[in-house]
């Protein structure tokens, strides 16, 4: 979910259809083989064939070294990491022939993720993702003042949240499957928040072709914490998302008022064009969303328990490609990329035009510090914080 200031009225969406490449070569597949013989990293450690591999990625304009992990099944897909950000950055996963294609939206190189910082391609969000009305907190009685890079409000925890600092990382294996660990601590007062925040995110490639992961956190004060990915699914390389069908087992929503912040009411997605609890085709009333210029709405699990439960099921018609999504979350985000307009070149030398992608963020509700009816954000100390989201990935 992305927003940007000063947007105009909402076009067409079918104007996205010029803004990239016309046919579904959108993202650029390859054999196996080839995907292998063209890896360049270099061997970390591996186990019965899963295996981890580490690079340098660049280095950011203060110089700090950015490092890159790549993550092997033992079928073939893989997913790079980066620290910065701890990001996702490519995504590998077989077709029914066992081609690759890589599944996710990202940049060439270090210099734009750092340069495009609104974009969050692919990266973890915190200390609190999604918005924050007003751009204040208060938290144990005491009014916290937080960046506000959207409008008024604050988006993703602003220019200094977990998306925009370099984090350690640590190869692990456990049960076969292996995972790097990324951990970083934010200090008392980072963007804004308080408390010491020690945060980690494992990410996990399973032979299953699951991309697992499992999030971590303690504080030594109240803080609010609500941690997602927002990674950009393009499932069959075409130029637009529109085609796919979508099934969200969440039956309600939370609306929000012309700043996208919500207003504290919880409604049935019923006779509208946000109910998807049958699956639906992304175009089929997407142009009804004039406020939002598309799907960009906090939806509301119908389990509401915090077990791992199955929240999303996607098909890209084209290629028959599978996205299954579980979450211990409450809710989850569906945006259709409303604001790239094809000023962004991504990897491969490929514009991402309107649609071009979706993110479904798993999360605890937007603004959930104002509204005493949501799930509470807040961690105390003394609690651990965990939280785990699958993206499981299959084909027709």
């Amino acid at each position: 979910m992305m927003r940007v200031p000063n947007v105009i009225q909402s076009i067409l969406w079918q104007r996205s259809l010029m803004l990239a490449l016309p046919l579904c070569l959108f993202l650029s597949g390859t054999n196996l083989s080839a995907a292998r013989g063209a890896q360049k990293d270099h061997p970390a450690d591996s186990q019965k064939g899963a295996q981890v591999e580490s690079s340098q990625f660049g280095l950011l304009n203060d110089g700090s070294k950015v490092d890159a992990y790549t993550i092997h099944n033992a079928h073939g897909a893989k997913a790079k990491i980066i620290s910065y950000g701890a990001t996702l950055t490519e995504l590998w996963i077989p077709d029914k022939s066992g081609k690759l294609d890589d599944v996710v939206l990202g940049y060439t190189d270090l210099k734009g993720y750092e340069s495009n910082n609104r974009t969050w391609f692919g990266a973890t969000v915190g200390r609190v993702a999604n918005r924050i009305g007003g751009g204040i907190i208060t938290v144990d009685g005491k009014e916290y003042s937080l960046e506000k890079n959207d409008g008024g409000n604050t988006l993703h925890s602003g220019s200094v949240g977990l998306s925009h600092v370099v984090w350690s990382a640590q190869p692990v294996h456990e049960h076969g499957v292996s995972g790097v660990r990324f951990s970083y601590t934010s200090k008392d007062g980072e963007g804004g928040f308080p408390g010491t925040l020690k945060v980690e995110v494992t990410y996990w490639l399973t032979d299953a072709n699951e991309l697992k992961l499992d999030y971590s956190a303690r504080t030594d004060k109240t803080t609010p914490v609500n941690l997602t990915n927002h990674s950009y699914f393009n499932l069959d390389g075409c130029a637009n998302v529109l085609d796919y069908r979508v099934t969200l087992y969440a039956s309600h929503y939370t609306p929000v008022d012309a700043n996208l912040i919500p207003t504290g009411e919880i409604v049935p997605v019923t006779q509208s064009p946000l109910d998807f609890t049958q699956a639906r085709v992304i175009g089929e009333r997407i142009s009804e969303l004039t406020l939002t210029h598309g799907y960009d709405h906090n939806f509301v699990a119908d389990n509401s328990s915090s077990k791992l439960k199955h929240i999303a099921h996607v098909v890209a018609p084209k290629n028959g490609r599978t996205m299954d999504v579980w979450t211990t979350e409450p809710a989850v985000q569906l945006y259709t990329g409303n604001f790239l307009d094809g000023t962004i070149t991504g990897k491969r030398g490929v514009v991402y035009g309107k649609n071009s992608a979706l993110c479904l963020e798993t999360q605890h509700f937007p603004d959930a510090v104002h509204h005493a009816n949501f799930p509470s954000i807040l961690l105390h100390p003394g609690e651990h914080f965990r939280s785990e989201t699958i993206y499981k990935f299959s084909f027709q």
